[in-house]
């Protein structure tokens, strides 16, 4: 089923970038009237997409929270617990630091925004996003959910991830008591797991209609008079896979070759659907015939969705600069490292903010006297470079998961990629006994 899935995603992806073009080709003459039919029909493609986004979202938190808890549960006590989210966390930090430098080491050598020879927008001009959207304060405040019942709601996984976390440590401390709880919670993972595989068989539909919608109402030249920056940013990309990967190799030797074919469903779901959060079901199955545990990947992966987004964070330094660079503004080394520091730590707030990326942007290019005008250059590619941001977000959680995985020393032998591995977490460990409150 899993190569079935790749290759008709793969067969809609080319399909709808022919349609696309096609349409946009026999359509546009230049003219506002052309552009507003153009528009029109983009439309009526992306309501697909946004169908198919909208059951991704109605599995989501019910997933996240079933899996991490029974996870947690299955941890067998607090101190293995808390050895895996330091470790965890600890990585998320190291990978972040990656992400973001590479990023600011690649836009400083390719220098993409010099020259660009497009028309500068206005430094006066608005970019459209709610920069409110987004401030220390309210993220720090806000992870500690009022209402679980309205973080689901909502679809806020940071708030979900603290109360789940909350919610199976206290299952872990009641031991043999929470037993019927857990078996419930267990069999809720294995119907939201079979809900997932009803809403994947429509992702080429979503696929199709995700990209003919970008390219019809922004045509394929979009690609072209951005090229340099498109193409430095992928190079880029790239990289930073190859250095992921490179890591896991050194870590756990010729198996991690063999990660990116296991989780290639996933990585074709998350580009062409532009939505991190597209693949990740899939991305836990995959990682579970890998052989991380479900327990581990049910922590880390929840964890990594709102820590651990590395092609969101090497795009942020890499657009930041890219903005300075077409405006001509030149930044000291010490502010460009200020910046990566910032990001660092206002890219951790970015879950559940609608087009995160730009808006955090937008509220740091204000702190370096950077016109947010400038992110008018890159909106137009930036469903593309999303894809290619999402794609990277997959790959970077899947070895986070991994290498935990591989640190606490239980990483299970591989499985054949198309055998449905066994949602049912009976090969979990059991609660471990006399877990009671004073045993």
């Amino acid at each position: 089923m899993a190569k079935k899935l790749t290759r008709f995603i793969l067969f809609a992806l080319v399909l709808g970038i022919i349609a696309g073009w096609a349409i946009n080709s026999a359509i546009d003459d230049g003219t506002p009237t052309a552009a507003a039919q153009l528009k029109d029909i983009a439309g009526y493609f992306s309501i697909v997409t946004a169908l198919f986004l909208r059951l991704i979202k109605m599995i989501i938190a019910p997933l996240v929270f079933s899996t991490l808890v029974v996870g947690i549960a299955h941890m067998g006590d607090v101190a293995t617990l808390g050895r895996v989210g330091l470790r965890s966390l600890g990585w998320f930090i190291f990978a972040s630091l990656i992400s973001l430098s590479l990023g600011l080491v690649l836009v400083n050598l390719l220098q993409p925004g010099v020259g660009i020879g497009l028309p500068l927008p206005d430094v006066t001009a608005a970019s459209g996003l709610d920069k409110a959207a987004f401030n220390l304060k309210d993220f720090i405040s806000h992870l500690v959910p009022a209402s679980v019942i309205d973080a689901m709601a909502k679809n806020e996984i940071l708030p979900i991830v603290i109360f789940s976390l909350f919610f199976g440590v206290a299952i872990t401390a009641l031991g043999e008591r929470a037993r019927p709880l857990v078996r419930g919670i267990e069999a809720l993972v294995q119907v939201m797991l079979q809900v997932t595989d009803y809403v994947m068989r429509v992702a080429p539909f979503a696929v199709f209609a995700a990209v003919a919608s970008a390219i019809v109402e922004q045509g394929p030249s979009v690609l072209f008079s951005l090229g340099r920056f498109v193409g430095s940013f992928y190079f880029g990309l790239a990289l930073l896979w190859g250095i992921l990967i490179g890591i896991a190799f050194l870590a756990q030797g010729r198996r991690a070759r063999d990660l990116l074919r296991y989780i290639r469903d996933p990585i074709v779901l998350a580009f062409s659907t532009a939505s991190s959060e597209a693949a990740y079901p899939r991305t836990l199955e995959a990682l579970e015939r890998f052989g991380v545990p479900p327990r581990i990947a049910s922590f880390v992966l929840p964890l990594g969705y709102s820590f651990n987004l590395d092609g969101s964070m090497m795009y942020m330094t890499f657009a930041s600069i890219f903005i300075a660079q077409a405006y001509g503004i030149d930044l000291s080394i010490g502010q460009e490292i200020t910046m990566l520091l910032v990001l660092m730590i206002t890219s951790k707030g970015m879950a559940g903010v609608p087009r995160a990326s730009l808006v955090v942007i937008a509220a740091t290019l204000s702190m370096f006297r950077i016109p947010e005008a400038g992110l008018l250059l890159i909106l137009a590619v930036d469903h593309f470079l999303d894809m290619g941001r999402s794609a990277t977000n997959v790959v970077g959680n899947a070895v986070a998961a991994v290498l935990v995985a591989g640190w606490e020393g239980e990483l299970d032998p591989e499985r054949p990629i198309d055998v449905e591995p066994p949602h049912a977490p009976s090969h979990m460990p059991p609660l471990a006994p006399g877990t009671e409150p004073g045993a």
